[in-house]
Order: structure tokens, then C-alpha cells, then sequence
């Protein structure tokens, strides 16, 4: 037994597990691609003031979970808990707001947070977003939403639901943290409360403690005192929604875990998860990028878990993904008979057939076994009599049948009958 294992609160996955976790990452990207996102590849750490300025100090992200540590340079550091912070000074820094606009770029790949491990909350997460920036218009808002819900739907997954909101705009936000603050004011809340409650009165609204929900019942509540431009861009995004046929659900009562949302914020749900029950999120951040030193553009987005969307598609029964490694698995009797196939298993890759060998000089038996194991479709068999005659086995794995077909004609069959 190795010493060794992975760091607590990380998932790994192994083939053949692996390749769910490879389709889930890969429609949810391709969703984004068809919609006119470009990939943008984040570094995995960045200086830790991007974090606390543009995520905000009295989030639980910042003040709790990220991890931080000086590099060899005594820089302070930190691996990437989230993903728009990034985008954005990567859009300021390499100006790509001033090609054309909006900015529509896409990522994929592990982010970093220190929480408890549980299932479907780790403390190393792969999540795919998508960020457009610099129009704010609410057909944008509705694209974005639109994308994740059309990922998820290509997986299969139908036991989900949109919950969204709006936070509200510089022009009722201040009253209404005002109007929260008061209400606030008067409750018998503990130390520890009212000192989130002043750094950030929103995040009261989603504490999960009974007592505290039941002090909040009657609380305001942002949606109800919006600006009349808030109001009218969150009515518009329904519009939009309504005309896409992506059913939502309104939810006055929701705050995101991160400080930068404006107007529309929102969540899709599985409730096949129990506790950690949110599969993806986002919304829209009007002041972030000028926070961050670049031009006040408003730009909207979302992060999807990519763990968790496995964890529903689990749950739901759906397998959009094959456990197979490869289409055909060559089984060769021989020294000569393994050049052969080392040669033929090149041409069917370079057409695009996915091929693996049994290597090591392994017996009929074992190959046929490994064969088997490798999930392909066909396996060839090729042996000293083969080559005289210039042939080769082609066996159908799922049904046993086994016929000789010349050895100059295989790869074109097989890529027929592989339905290439």
C-alpha cells in the first residue's frame, strides 16, 4: 500500500468513472461554444488582493475558505476560488473590452475552496462558466441563463429548476440595505449575526438556522423595492425566458455566496442532492469591473459544478456518457501478427477510430479478456495464418460472431461499420 493519498475533500476520477465526469465537463462547453463563447484559460493562482477586493471581504469565500500562502517571492497568493474575479482583470489586461463588445468568453477546470468535505462540496471543484461582458441588455441575461439550462438539458437532466431574482441596482440598493438594517435593528439576533449583518445585511436572508428563518419571515424584501429601470430589466429577462420556454421559479429570498451581483441572480436546484442542492449560479455585475481598475461595463455570467451536475445526472439514472475506452481493441498471435497491428492500429487512429492493443505477449485468453474490459465494439484478431493469407479477424464483442476480412480493407470497413 502506497503512504500516499490525495489531499482530503478531493475528488479524483479514474477511468473508467472518468469518462462521465469528461462528458458532463465537455456538454456543458459545448453548450457555451454554440452560443459564440470563446475558451479563455485562467491561471490557477492569482495575487490575493483580486480576490478581496472584487469576490468582497464579508463573504465566506474571503474570510474563510480560500487558500492563501506567500510564494517564494513573499507574494501573497491564492488559488483560484471562483472564476469571473479572473476573467475580469484578464479582460482588463489584455483589453480585449476594447474589440468589440460584449466580451463572450468561456472556462473550464478546478477552483479551490477550504470547506468541510461532504458529498458534492469539495475543497478542490471543477466548475465550467461562461462571462459576457459589456452590454447590459436583458436578452444577455436570458442567453446566459438559456446556456446553462440547454447543458444541462443535453445530459438528460430534467429533475432540476431555475430559481432567480434581482438584486437591484445602485439606485435601491442602498435604500433598501437602509430598510433591512432597520428591520434588523429590532431583532434579537447573536454577536456573530449582526456582525455579518453589518458588513452585509443580504446574507441574513439566506442564513439556514430555523430561529433565524423564522425572525426573517417578515422581512423586506429586495424584489419589492426596486428601482423602476431594475425593475423594468428584471421584467424584460422574464420576457425573455418566457419566449426561450426556460420555466423559472421567483425567488425573493435568494443571495448568492459571492458580493459582486447586481440585478439578475439565480440558481438551478436539484433536489436529488439533499444539503448541497445548488448544481450552478450566476447573475449579473455592474460595478465589478471598474472595482477591478477597468472600464464601468456591466457584464452577467454563471459557474456550474461540474462534481455536483454528475452527482444529479447519479442521481436522476441518466448516462449520456459510454464507459468504453476505445472502439477497437486489436488481439494479435505473435511477433510478426504485432507489427502488423501496430501499423493497422495507427492508420484507424488517424481515422479517426479510437484503438488500443494487447501488449506484453499475452495469451488468446488474456487479450480476449482485456478486450473485453476496454469496452470496445470489435476486436481484431490477427495471427501467422492471417498474414499468409492476407486477412484479418474482425469479432463483434456483443456478439460473438467472428469473420476474416482483407487486411488492405479493414480500416475502411471498420470505420463503416463504427459509423464513421
Amino acid at each position: 500500500m502506497s503512504s500516499f493519498a490525495a489531499p482530503k475533500g478531493v475528488p479524483e476520477y479514474t477511468p473508467p468513472d472518468s469518462a462521465a465526469f469528461a462528458c458532463v465537463r465537455d456538454t456543458l462547453v459545448a453548450a457555451a461554444s454554440r452560443a459564440g463563447y470563446g475558451l479563455l484559460e485562467l491561471p490557477v493562482f492569482e495575487d490575493t488582493g483580486l480576490y478581496a477586493r472584487g469576490v468582497g471581504e464579508s463573504t465566506d469565500v474571503v474570510s474563510k475558505e480560500m487558500y492563501t500562502f506567500a510564494d517564494r517571492g513573499e507574494r501573497s497568493v491564492t488559488l483560484r476560488p471562483e472564476g469571473t474575479a479572473g476573467v475580469v482583470r484578464s479582460v482588463i489586461e489584455h483589453g480585449l473590452d476594447r474589440v468589440g463588445l460584449p466580451v463572450k468568453v468561456y472556462y473550464a477546470g478546478p477552483f479551490f475552496r477550504y470547506e468541510r468535505p461532504q458529498a458534492g462540496r469539495y475543497r478542490q471543484l471543477q466548475q465550467v462558466g461562461v462571462e459576457a461582458i459589456g452590454v447590459d441588455d436583458p436578452a444577455l441575461d436570458a442567453e446566459v441563463i438559456a446556456v446553462a439550462d440547454e447543458g444541462y438539458r443535453a445530459l438528460g437532466l430534467t429533475d432540476f429548476r431555475l430559481e432567480l431574482t434581482s438584486l437591484g441596482d445602485a439606485d435601491c440598493r442602498p435604500a433598501y440595505r437602509e430598510l433591512l438594517q432597520e428591520f434588523l435593528a429590532g431583532l434579537p439576533l447573536d454577536d456573530a449575526t449582526r456582525a455579518r449583518a453589518q458588513l452585509n445585511p443580504l446574507r441574513v436572508l439566506d442564513d439556514k438556522r430555523p430561529e433565524v428563518r423564522a425572525l426573517m419571515a417578515d422581512a423586506p424584501l429586495l424584489l419589492h423595492h426596486l428601482s423602476p429601470a431594475a425593475a423594468e430589466h428584471h421584467a424584460a429577462v422574464l420576457a425573455h425566458l418566457d419566449d426561450l420556454g426556460v420555466k423559472y421559479v421567483e425567488n425573493p429570498r435568494m443571495v448568492r455566496g459571492l458580493d459582486y451581483y447586481t440585478k439578475t441572480t439565480f440558481e438551478f436546484v436539484h433536489d436529488g442532492l439533499g444539503a448541497q442542492s445548488g448544481i450552478g449560479g450566476g447573475g449579473r455585475y455592474d460595478g465589478l469591473m471598474e472595482t477591478l481598475g477597468g472600464q464601468p461595463l456591466s457584464g452577467v455570467g454563471f459557474g456550474i459544478g461540474v462534481d455536483r451536475t454528475l452527482l444529479a445526472c447519479r442521481a436522476e439514472g441518466v448516462t449520456p456518457w459510454s464507459d468504453a475506452r476505445v472502439e477497437v481493441f486489436g488481439v494479435p498471435l505473435g511477433d510478426a501478427a504485432k507489427r502488423r497491428l501496430v501499423v493497422l492500429a495507427g492508420e484507424l487512429r488517424r481515422a479517426g477510430v479510437r484503438v488500443d492493443l494487447a501488449y506484453g505477449g499475452r495469451g488468446l485468453k488474456g487479450a480476449m479478456k482485456s478486450a473485453d474490459r476496454s469496452g470496445a465494439r470489435y476486436a481484431l484478431v490477427l495471427g501467422d495464418r492471417d498474414l499468409d493469407a492476407g486477412t484479418v479477424g474482425v469479432k463483434d464483442l456483443a456478439s460473438g460472431e467472428q469473420r476474416s476480412v482483407a487486411l488492405d480493407a479493414v480500416v475502411g470497413e471498420l470505420v463503416v461499420l463504427l459509423g464513421g
